[in-house]
C-alpha cells in the first residue's frame, strides 16, 4: 500500500470521526427536558417511584460515553467479563472516595486502553513506512498496549486508595483530638461531630460528614459509625468508629475513648516511621559503599602505588 493511499485512508477516518463528533455535539447542545422542568419540581414531594431527574455530567468519561456510548458499554462489559472482581473494584472506589459505579470505572479502563492502543497504532504506522512487512507485529503491540492501558487504570485506582488512606492517617489524630475536646466541653456526639466537620477539611472530615448526614436522616449514631467501620480499609479508623459506637451504646466516657484513639494513632505513626527508616537504611548505604568508599580507597592507595612505581628500578 502506497503512502498516498495510507494518507487517504487516515484522512477519511479522521473526517468521519469529526463528522460523528460534530453531530453528537449538536445533539448534546439541545436543552434537555429535565433542565427545563427541574427548577419547578425540585421542592415537590416525590410520590411513588418517580424517577429522579439528573443533570447530565460534564466529565470527560461521560462525554465520551455520550458520543460512543454503545461501543464503550459493550467494551466495558467485555472487560468486566474478562477481569471480573466487581466487588473488589466497588470496594476500592468507595475507599478512594470516588463517586462512580463499577461500570463507569470499566468505561474509564476502556478509554485508557484506547489511548494506549492509539499511541501504539501511531508508532506502528510510522514503523510501517520504513518496514512494510511489520503489520502483524504492530497489531500485536497495539493489543498489548490496550491491555496495559486497562491494567494501568486499575493500578492507578489502587494508588489513589493508598494516597487517600495515607492522608486520612495523617489528619486522624487532629480530628480525634478535636472531637475529644468538643465532647469534654459538654457537647453531645452529634454536636461535636458537626462542629469538627464544619471547622476542618480533608478526607476523614468528608467521611465524618457522610456519617453526620446519615445521622441527620434518622440513622442511629452507633449504626452510622458501624457502617463507617465496615466501609473503611484502615484498621485504626475502623477501631475509632467502633469505639465511638460502643461508647454511645454503653455510655462509656467518649472523651477518654477519643484521647486513647488519638494516642494509639500517633504511636502507630511513630512505629511506622521507625520501620520505614530501618528499611531505608540499606538504601542509604548504597552511595556510601559504591561512591564514597571507592574514592576514599583510591585516595589512600593511589599515592603509595605511584611512589612504588617511581622507586622501582
Amino acid at each position: 500500500m502506497t503512502p498516498a493511499l495510507w494518507g487517504g485512508v487516515l484522512g477519511a477516518a479522521a473526517g468521519g470521526g469529526v463528522l460523528v463528533v460534530a453531530a453528537r455535539v449538536r445533539t448534546i447542545r439541545r436543552p434537555q427536558l429535565a433542565l427545563r422542568v427541574l427548577p419547578y419540581v425540585r421542592d415537590l414531594p416525590q410520590v411513588g417511584h418517580t424517577p429522579e431527574l439528573r443533570v447530565a455530567s460534564t466529565s470527560p468519561t461521560s462525554a465520551a460515553a455520550g458520543v460512543f456510548g454503545p461501543l464503550l458499554r459493550s467494551a466495558a462489559d467485555g472487560v468486566e467479563r474478562v477481569l471480573g472482581g466487581a466487588t473488589s473494584v466497588r470496594r476500592r472506589l468507595q475507599r478512594a472516595g470516588i463517586d462512580k459505579s463499577v461500570h463507569e470505572f470499566r468505561v474509564e479502563q476502556v478509554l485508557w486502553g484506547v489511548v494506549g492502543f492509539a499511541a501504539a497504532a501511531v508508532l506502528g504506522v510510522l514503523r510501517m513506512f520504513s518496514s512494510p512487512g511489520s503489520g502483524a507485529s504492530s497489531l500485536l503491540i497495539c493489543l498489548i498496549a490496550f491491555v496495559m492501558g486497562v491494567l494501568a487504570r486499575d493500578s492507578y485506582l489502587t494508588s489513589q486508595v493508598r494516597n487517600r488512606e495515607r492522608r486520612i492517617l495523617a489528619e486522624f489524630p487532629t480530628v480525634a483530638e478535636l472531637l475529644a475536646l468538643a465532647v469534654a466541653a459538654g457537647e453531645g456526639p452529634v454536636a461535636a461531630l458537626d462542629r469538627v466537620v464544619r471547622r476542618s477539611g480533608g478526607e476523614l472530615s468528608a467521611d465524618l460528614g457522610r456519617v453526620l448526614a446519615e445521622i441527620r436522616t434518622g440513622e442511629p449514631v452507633a449504626t452510622a459509625f458501624d457502617a463507617m467501620a465496615a466501609s473503611t480499609g484502615l484498621p485504626l479508623v475502623a477501631r475509632f468508629a467502633q469505639g465511638i459506637a460502643v461508647a454511645v451504646e454503653r455510655g462509656t466516657p467518649l472523651a477518654d475513648v477519643l484521647h486513647a484513639q488519638a494516642a494509639d494513632v500517633r504511636e502507630a505513626g511513630r512505629r511506622e516511621l521507625i520501620e520505614t527508616a530501618a528499611r531505608k537504611e540499606v538504601f542509604m548505604m548504597v552511595p556510601v559503599v559504591f561512591l564514597v568508599l571507592p574514592i576514599t580507597v583510591l585516595f589512600a592507595f593511589w599515592p603509595g602505588a605511584i611512589g612504588l612505581h617511581l622507586t622501582t628500578p
